[in-house]
């Protein structure tokens, strides 16, 4: 047997809270091909739901959905014990200070905004978050 191998060591698991099919597709593959595991929430209240069920290692937050805003979202994530300690990254298409500001103030970990580096962002705040190896 390898030393050093933990064969009981089980995935981190990502939960991705996206209204667009395209973009969590996008999204999830990123995570899965960085080794992480990555469950999907197509909107606000399945993404509260899916955090309490399964505690992920991590969220992955947009803001416009379709039922909740992820604004609200992160406060009520943060807002429950049994969620709170769960790290959240909004990961959206606005990118103006005013809503980075709002995001932060809900209790967002960190914000990215959705252009040509956001994958690479996203991939590297999860080495310095512990969520992939360095």
């Amino acid at each position: 047997m390898p030393t050093g191998v933990n064969f009981n060591k089980k995935p981190k698991i990502v939960l991705v809270i996206e209204d667009s099919p395209t973009q969590a597709l996008h999204t999830n593959a990123v995570l899965e091909r960085s080794g992480v595991q990555s469950i999907c929430a197509t909107n606000g209240l399945m993404g509260l739901n899916l955090a309490r069920q399964i505690r992920p290692n991590l969220i992955v937050l947009d803001i416009q959905l379709p039922d909740v805003n992820g604004f609200e979202v992160c406060k009520q994530l943060k807002g429950d014990p049994e969620t709170s300690e769960i790290p959240v990254i909004m990961l959206t298409r606005n990118d103006a200070l005013d809503a980075l500001q709002k995001g932060i103030e809900c209790g967002a970990d960190d914000y990215i905004p959705k252009d040509a580096f956001a994958d690479a962002v996203l991939l590297e705040t999860l080495r310095q978050m512990g969520i992939l190896p360095q």
